[in-house]
């Protein structure tokens, strides 16, 4: 890698012609916003389906006999049951037992597996993972991926792909075509929403995003924007390393604990993960503000004038009319319910703990 924005999307020109300025977001200009209304993507990918170009995230190979080993020992998840095909999430841990970042690993057979991850330490960890093994690794910036998210994306990408898609399980993936062009189609994403991303070389992924828009503009699909992105995962209660989680907290702190597999052998920080549990000092939470905007991001949380907690990632959600934020906050405030108080530098407001996530709680429409 050299210097910010040396990657650059093979979408980049189509992201200008919608308005993007192409903000940086990991190393790559990234459409943060268009000349449509986010609150009218919001729309589509709840009721139709959006597209998203998510090649920002990083995408490593992992290949060689000891792969399999290099990938268990990077990540909390237990990968020795991670079959062929199969994917998982999981947080990549420092020997502190803190969130050096968050991954998805994908088997894809043959010695190989595939780590997508944004803008943490999931290399540079990975790197000291395979010290001594039989591994090689390979950043494949010209791995291109687009996310097509919502109740329609299924029939949208089934009528152009000879796979079954209807069959693809949540969090698996298999190599195919779409258009006509090869790609790895995998039933994943970051909406809250049955959805999918499309993995495909630089060379096609323009005329992949231009079939998609084409089929689908008729049915409300729509291109999406990273603050139409912000909206729905905050809805859904879905992490950003780097506001939700950093270095400095443990995955019992930001509720990640869920990807902790207890029984697995020796992984990266592991004594001292479990030697941090029990002891967290705050815990993730929703809470729904008293405000007709977002909050700004940063302000503390009171409890009767003392210091609970902060707002990590705050939204404006027009789809359920409320000013929704995920937060850190003491877990003796945490109880939904619990009235708070949220200051800024020259704002302030009343706010409700509310359970998350806010959208679909039961995640019936992701996994359907």
């Amino acid at each position: 890698m050299t210097a910010e924005l040396s990657r650059v999307s093979a979408l980049a020109s189509r992201h200008t012609a919608l308005g993007s300025g192409l903000e940086d977001w990991n190393g790559m200009g990234t459409a943060w916003t268009y000349n449509s209304d986010p609150n009218d993507e919001h729309d589509a990918v709840r009721e139709a389906a959006g597209l998203f170009d998510m090649s920002p995230l990083k995408k490593v190979y992992v290949r060689g006999a000891d792969a399999a080993k290099a990938v268990d020992h990077v990540i909390t998840r237990d990968m020795t049951i991670i079959y062929p095909g199969k994917s998982a999430y999981g947080a990549i841990l420092t020997e502190r037992g803190t969130v050096s970042d968050d991954a998805i690993i994908a088997n894809n057979d043959g010695n190989e597996w595939l780590l997508c991850h944004g803008s943490g330490g999931s290399m540079e960890r990975l790197q000291e993972s395979v010290e001594g093994l039989n591994v090689d690794l390979e950043l494949d910036d010209d791995l291109h991926n687009v996310a097509v998210q919502g109740p329609k994306a299924l029939a949208l990408l089934d009528a152009h792909t000879p796979m079954d898609l209807a069959a693809l399980q949540y969090f698996h993936h298999q190599a195919s075509e779409i258009f006509g062009h090869a790609c790895r189609i995998s039933r994943t994403g970051y909406s809250g929403e049955r959805g999918y991303e499309i993995l495909a070389g630089s060379a096609v992924i323009g005329d992949i995003w231009d079939n998609l828009l084409g089929h689908g503009e008729q049915h409300g699909v729509m291109p999406c924007s990273f603050t139409a992105l912000d909206k729905v995962r905050i809805e859904a209660a879905l992490l950003f390393y780097g506001y939700d989680m950093t270095d400095d907290h443990t995955p019992w702190e930001t509720g990640l604990g869920f990807t902790v597999a207890r029984n697995k052998g020796d992984f990266r920080g592991k004594d001292a993960l479990f030697a941090a549990e029990g002891k967290e000092r705050f815990l993730r939470a929703g809470i729904v503000a008293d405000h007709s905007d977002a909050l700004a991001g940063g302000e503390k949380l009171m409890l009767e004038g003392e210091d609970v907690g902060v707002v990590n990632s705050p939204c404006w959600s027009r789809r359920m009319n409320k000013s929704l934020a995920l937060c850190h906050v003491r877990p003796d405030a945490a109880t939904p319910g619990t009235r708070l108080e949220a200051v800024g530098d020259d704002f302030s407001c009343t706010a409700s703990v509310e359970a998350i996530p806010f959208y679909d709680r039961r995640k019936s429409r992701v996994r359907a």
